[in-house]
């Protein structure tokens, strides 16, 4: 472990509950997740934390699952002032006018039948790989759907966890 993630693991470790749950749900909007997790703690290791991470994805309702949905803007449109979704959806910032327009009508198909967001973990992928997977996924029911989410919430959740620390 570098020795940033192990002081950033025992920042989070040292953090009154407040503060812990609060940057808890700057990486998921779930309470459920979050609080999971709040409890668990102290974690000896990163790894530690990202498997109470996935232990407590697994477990989520689907209310859960809708809760930490709803903290993800459209792929294509982030959140204006969050560098956090900003950065992970990079792979849209360059795409063409046209593929940004395709992107949008995606997004409001599955919204309509899915009746949430289209969500994948978008750190590293290209736009076209983005309108790609929408497209092959409008096609699941939603029970599979769900499924998927929940496995891109997971690496989302990894990912994010991995700055909180990094970033001590």
């Amino acid at each position: 472990m570098t020795s940033t993630l192990a002081s950033g693991l025992a920042r989070f470790n040292a953090l009154e509950e407040s503060a812990a749950l609060a940057e808890l749900h700057e990486a998921c909007a779930s309470t459920a997740w979050a609080r999971r997790l709040l409890n668990a703690r102290p974690f000896t290791t990163p790894e530690d934390l990202y498997t109470a991470s996935d232990a407590a994805m697994a477990d989520l309702t689907a209310a859960d699952l809708e809760e930490a949905m709803a903290g993800h803007p459209p792929i294509g449109r982030p959140t204006p002032g969050d560098p956090t979704s900003s950065r992970e959806q990079a792979g849209m910032a360059g795409a063409s006018a046209e593929l940004k327009a395709e992107m949008l009508e995606l997004n409001l198909a599955y919204q309509e039948k899915f009746g949430h967001v289209f969500l994948i973990c978008a750190t590293g992928r290209t736009g076209e790989q983005m309108r790609d997977a929408v497209k092959e996924r409008i096609g699941n029911s939603p029970e599979q759907e769900r499924e998927i989410v929940r496995t891109e919430l997971g690496k989302i959740n990894r990912i994010r966890l991995a700055g909180l620390l990094d970033a001590a």
